[in-house]
């Protein structure tokens, strides 16, 4: 387990690094100018400076401390045994629970989790020392992802163990409604972030899975920070994920079941519920989920499952179980995702996907991978 212990509480000095700015000069300070829509400052602008923010130490503190728990199988895992021969469970007991990713929470000491707050205040200011709102659009849309989900790991991580992210409060208003993020001298909060700003100005559903909501039935974190140059893929990918896997869509009879998470996101991109929808995981679905599509006779958004998305559960065991530094339903789990991927190694047929999205060609248009 060191070898995953060690590089999160390596990460306390390199977190306070604040993002670089590449390629292009440095940007006047962006008025706040906020007139009756508080939001509307960060409407995209037609012109467009050629920046690009790099986020190469939030992709190595992912890689640090997120698990990714492998292709989704449309298994149901195996139950969780008890505790030293006790009916005592530990971890997580979700039917998710192999699905998407995991963040090690348990492994995160206060020293991480303050840098981790000082890399979103960084963020913030990167705000107030460059126009975001003139930058291309995938570069903004990398933006506001990276920062509604290092804010929300912030905060997360210092109310564990919490089992239900939603039940997590910032100074006695939910974590969701709650206006700690200040960028351009607006006061945010995650849902402002979503659906004030991103949904607002983009018309991709892509855009949701790029939004870790803490739980596991929402979409997965990342392990790589999103990048303005290859976002449209990742949202791609996490699309493809999070649709195949059992917590975004389930057929029971003529229904097809999809995650409450749709409804949720049903006015800003699917006015015709389902039709609209349908038209999108069309895009995703791959054998049986492609089939489970075709079959089903009506939609339902009924799918949830609202316990954190963390390699412990949400829990702190009792030390008395505990197996050195590693919380043993943290282990528990781990032990559940080498099986799983073992399972993958033997029965899976490997395939391999090549991607040409980044390659600028003579001709190509600076906008030709922008999401919309």
């Amino acid at each position: 387990m060191q070898r995953l212990t060690a590089p999160i509480l390596a990460l306390a000095a390199a977190l306070v690094a604040p993002p670089a700015l590449a390629r292009g000069e440095e940007a006047p300070v962006a008025s706040a100018d906020q007139g009756s829509d508080r939001y509307a400052t960060f409407v995209p602008k037609a012109e467009r400076r050629q920046h690009r923010i790099d986020y190469s130490v939030w992709t190595e503190a992912l890689a640090a401390f997120v698990v990714d728990m492998g292709p989704p199988l449309r298994k149901m895992p195996t139950p969780t045994v008890g505790t030293l021969g006790t009916n005592m469970r530990i971890g997580h007991n979700s039917i998710y629970r192999l699905d998407g990713s995991m963040v090690g929470f348990s492994l995160m000491d206060g020293e991480v989790i303050a840098n981790i707050a000082q890399y979103r205040r960084d963020l913030e200011k990167v705000a107030d020392e460059l126009d975001i709102q003139s930058l291309p659009r995938n570069e903004q849309l990398a933006y506001w992802l990276n920062l509604h989900n290092v804010a929300m790991i912030e905060v997360v991580a210092a109310n564990w163990p919490e089992r239900q992210p939603r039940e997590i409060e910032v100074d006695g208003v939910p974590l969701d409604e709650a206006r700690f993020i200040t960028v351009e001298g607006v006061a945010l909060s995650p849902r402002d972030i979503r659906e004030r700003i991103v949904f607002a100005n983009w018309k991709s559903p892509e855009v949701f899975y790029g939004f870790w909501r803490g739980e596991i039935g929402g979409p997965a974190m990342q392990r790589t920070a999103f990048e303005g140059r290859n976002v449209g893929q990742q949202l791609a990918d996490a699309a493809e994920e999070f649709i195949n896997s059992r917590r975004g869509t389930e057929k029971r009879g003529g229904t097809l079941h999809v995650s409450e998470y749709y409804a949720e996101i049903a006015p800003f991109f699917f006015p015709d519920f389902e039709a609209d929808l349908r038209a999108h995981l069309a895009q995703y679905v791959e054998g049986k989920v492609a089939r489970m599509l075709e079959q089903s006779e009506r939609v339902k958004p009924s799918l949830y499952e609202h316990d954190i998305a963390d390699l412990a559960g949400g829990r702190r065991n009792n030390a008395f179980f505990a197996n050195g530094r590693l919380d043993p339903g943290a282990a528990a789990l781990l032990a559940q995702r080498e099986r799983k991927l073992e399972y993958v190694r033997r029965k899976v047929p490997r395939e391999g996907r090549i991607f040409f999205s980044n390659i600028d060609l003579p001709g190509d248009p600076p906008d030709k991978n922008e999401v919309e």
